[in-house]
Order: structure tokens, then C-alpha cells, then sequence
């Protein structure tokens, strides 16, 4: 499949800079069934696409101030982006890194009051730094860390983007980036989807630097996904069943959601708990195993979450609706708007060779 059936053209302007208030306020574009006409709502609306029944299942992650200032002994300054914490055999936290300034094995970076050193520089560019003993790397990233907002919103962040830029029901610290569509829910929405009879269940993806790669080769099976941690626990399995068994339907709010689902349900015997690694890569003709419904934000051309919203639309599909959105002048990427897709229903758990798991 070539890459370039996933570009496609985008004004700057529509690339969101600032949040939308209240979060429920953004835009939703509804895509009809069968290839029907889209409808154009907003977030608030949501409730009127759901059922009684129905599973709604969110990414709980919390993103971390994980942007860090410092200097090196040679007086250079450097910035640290967190990525995520590594198995270490001594008794100093070990996390893995970008580091923007030039560092080698043995380097030292002073980060405000605390002197971390380079103990791993790896093939792919990230780095190994390692924290004095005794200090823990999630407090002092909240005492002196930025939110690291992605890399198409064109300003500083803000102290305000530090709740704006988080999901009201985030409580796992470890992503660098937001399950974007998830900022759109507000408490007073999601009591309003309860009331209706919708359930809720959580899975836990660590979203990493690599959601904003490009998808760089010139085939998309040639392309290398990123890896990011992820949980489906037992729980969730079991609301999951509970939903099938009620004629329910699955709803994944975001793509870490959908990633996270059919990675447990690509295990040998079926959807079970899961947590691990995962490189999973969707793209057509495969279809979801798992989810019925998906909400998500719109996607940066190439990206490799671009491709797996297709697998709910199809490429053509997917071209028109994105040109409906441009239309209509919905704000795009993080901070902008959403869309509610549901999947094709007779192709729906049917792997097809569009996927690799690991």
C-alpha cells in the first residue's frame, strides 16, 4: 500500500493552537452509516449516538510535565523529554530520553537542584539518563517540568495547558502526549452518558514521542511502528463480555483505546488481559476485532493513526470526510475537533493482512 494515499491537504490556520471552552463545545462531525451523508454536531451531543447498553472505554493515562531545562558541566544548556522509566540494576531511577544538545556516555545535566547522568546513548537517538538515588523522577518533573505539547502548536506552553492539556479523569502518570479525544468529555457529560445506561471501562496506553512520527516509508508495510506500554485489565475483559452479551456496542474513545483493545484481543486465544508492550500497526483492509464505534480527533497526514482510522472508513471514505471537515472549517490535531465513526458492521472482527502485531 503507498504511503501517499494518506496525504492529503490542510490549511495551517485549521491546525488548533487553543483549547475550545467548554471541552464539550468542539465540533463533532457524525459519519453515517453505510457511507451516509456526515452530520455536524458537537461533543455535547455525543450522548445522542450512544445506547443503553453501550461500553464506553477511555485511556486513563496522565501526561507529565515531561519537558526538563538544564545544563551540562560544560555549561551547555540541554532539554530533556521524559519518555519512560527503564529497568535499572543499581538503586537510581533510569529513564529513557530525548535529549536536544549534545551529550555523550558519562555526560552530566543539572536539572535545577538535581544532577542526573548519560549512562545509554542508543542507535535510534533517545538516551539513557540516570537520577541520583533517592530522587524520584515523577516529583521533579512535576516541581520544575513543562507540558510538552506537540510539536504543530506554534507557541510555549502555559500553566494552564498542565489541566487543559489532560483528560478530567486522568490518574496514571506516564504519557507525553493526551489521548486527545478523550479532552473533549467533561464529569457533567460523562454522568449524563451513565444516566443514559452506558457503562465505563479503562484501559492504560503510555503514549510516547513516537505518536507524532510520520509514517516515512514509501509502502506502509515496509513502515516500523513505535512501541508504547500498554494495560487491559481484567475489568475491562469482563465489561467488555458484559456488553457483547447485552447487545451492546463497543466504543473506543481515541485511537490508544483502539490499539490498546486489539492488542489484547490479538493474543493466542483471544481478547484476555493484557499487559505489555505493544508495536501494533493497523491499516486496511483490516478491520477492528474489538471495536464497534470509535470517537478520535483528526490525524496528521502519514501518520500511522491516520491509517488506523481507516480501518473503520476505508481510504475513500476517509478522504471524504476529512475534505468535509476541511470544508467546514473544523480545527484539527490536538487541540481541535472531533468525529464519531462506527465501524463496518458485516467485516467487523475480521483480521484481514493488514496488521502486524507484536
Amino acid at each position: 500500500m503507498d504511503t501517499a494515499l494518506f496525504d492529503y491537504d490542510l490549511p495551517s490556520e485549521l491546525i488548533a493552537q487553543e483549547p475550545v471552552e467548554p471541552r464539550d463545545a468542539a465540533r463533532l462531525l457524525v459519519a453515517g452509516r453505510d457511507g451516509g451523508d456526515a452530520q455536524h454536531r458537537t461533543v455535547r451531543d455525543l450522548p445522542s449516538y450512544l445506547r443503553p447498553g453501550d461500553l464506553l472505554v477511555l485511556n486513563r493515562t496522565r501526561v507529565i510535565p515531561a519537558r526538563l531545562f538544564g545544563r551540562k558541566d560544560s555549561g551547555g544548556e540541554v532539554e530533556v523529554l521524559l519518555i519512560h522509566p527503564e529497568p535499572a540494576s543499581d538503586d537510581r531511577e533510569h529513564w529513557r530520553c530525548l535529549i536536544r544538545g549534545k551529550v555523550r556516555v558519562g555526560s552530566l545535566i543539572t536539572l535545577a537542584d538535581v544532577r542526573a547522568e548519560v549512562v545509554i546513548c542508543h542507535d535510534d537517538g533517545e538516551r539513557e539518563l540516570a537520577f541520583p538515588a533517592g530522587v524520584s523522577v515523577l516529583a521533579l518533573a512535576e516541581r520544575i517540568g513543562h507540558i510538552p505539547l506537540p510539536p504543530y502548536i506554534k507557541r510555549s506552553d502555559r500553566p494552564d495547558d498542565r489541566e487543559r492539556y489532560q483528560t478530567v479523569f486522568a490518574d496514571s502518570p506516564g504519557s507525553v502526549a493526551a489521548p486527545t479525544a478523550s479532552l473533549h468529555l467533561t464529569k457533567p457529560l460523562l454522568q449524563q452518558i451513565t444516566a443514559l445506561g452506558v457503562s465505563t471501562a479503562h484501559v492504560d496506553l503510555a503514549i510516547g514521542p513516537g505518536t507524532f512520527k510520520p509514517v516515512d516509508s514509501e509502502r506502509v508495510e515496509d513502515f516500523r511502528i513505535h512501541a508504547e506500554h500498554c494495560t487491559c485489565p481484567a475489568p475491562t475483559i469482563a465489561a467488555i463480555a458484559a456488553c457483547r452479551a447485552r447487545g451492546g456496542r463497543v466504543v473506543a474513545v481515541g485511537t490508544t483505546v483502539v490499539r490498546t483493545l486489539e492488542t489484547a484481543a490479538a493474543q493466542a486465544g483471544g481478547l484476555a488481559p493484557y499487559s505489555g508492550w505493544t508495536s501494533l500497526f493497523m491499516y486496511p483492509p483490516r478491520r477492528p476485532a474489538v471495536v464497534d464505534c470509535l470517537m478520535t480527533n483528526f490525524h496528521l497526514p502519514r501518520s500511522s493513526l491516520l491509517m488506523l482510522v481507516s480501518c473503520f472508513t476505508g481510504v475513500d471514505r476517509l478522504h471524504h470526510l476529512y475534505r468535509a471537515a476541511v470544508a467546514e472549517r473544523y480545527r484539527f490535531f490536538s487541540y481541535g475537533d472531533a468525529m464519531f465513526l462506527h465501524c463496518p458492521g458485516p467485516e467487523s472482527g475480521v483480521r484481514g493482512p493488514g496488521s502486524q502485531n507484536s
